[in-house]
């Protein structure tokens, strides 16, 4: 095989691999803020469920909830699973279980901040919704940006967890052609990718850290 012909089969296992991401972080950032609210709620039951829902995503393996993901409809339900909804169990495993990591971020971002700028922006006149989203938001955001970019580097790297339902991303693409052309070329590639991927990342948090800096 041609080094032509092993980087355009690498560059499919890429773009899978950028848009488990980039889907991942679009449904599980908002779902972890709404699941922070929950766990944040005055009502117990509510609470009581986040808190829940919390601790099994944190304390089970993603690749087991990919599996109950993918295998769950069928051997719970009795509903067919076709190859198409391999994408959509990826995904929602994923950003279900993500979602749980970031949920707790907020939380703790929300809950560092002073009961003083509340009562600063009642006396404004600010309603709830417009005290959180124009003032608290805004310095929660800046305040946990360096978590939130460590559970977005992990992030990059557990895509490679898709090959446990035989979605094939770049990291089962790379073992593959390794595995059938006897080079360690192919593991490189997808080595230096994830490394490449990971720094563009960890720029672009950087620069938005400092585009907050006046929050501080």
């Amino acid at each position: 095989m041609s080094l032509q012909v092993m980087m355009q089969q690498l560059a499919g296992g890429m773009v899978t691999t950028i848009q488990i991401f980039v889907l991942t972080l679009l449904f599980s950032l908002p779902l972890g803020l709404c699941i922070s609210f929950g766990r944040m709620s005055g009502n117990a039951l509510l609470r009581g469920i986040t808190k829940l829902y919390i601790s099994i995503m944190r304390g089970t393996p993603l690749m087991l909830q990919l599996l109950v993901v993918y295998f769950g409809p069928y051997y719970i339900f009795g509903i067919g699973i076709t190859s198409s909804y391999r994408a959509y169990a990826v995904v929602i495993a994923f950003a279900i279980n993500y979602a749980a990591y970031f949920a707790e971020i907020y939380r703790g971002g929300i809950e560092s901040m002073s009961r003083g700028q509340y009562e600063a922006a009642k006396v404004l006149g600010y309603t709830k919704p417009q005290t959180f989203f124009k003032i608290i938001f805004p310095q929660v955001i800046k305040r946990i940006l360096p978590s939130v970019t460590n559970e977005v580097i992990t992030l990059v790297k557990d895509t490679s967890l898709a090959f446990s339902i035989a979605y094939i991303e770049m990291f089962t693409t790379a073992k593959a052609i390794a595995a059938s052309q006897k080079s360690m070329v192919p593991l490189m590639v997808a080595g230096i990718f994830y490394y490449v991927f990971n720094f563009i990342v960890a720029a672009f948090m950087e620069f938005w850290e400092k585009k907050l800096s006046y929050y501080s």
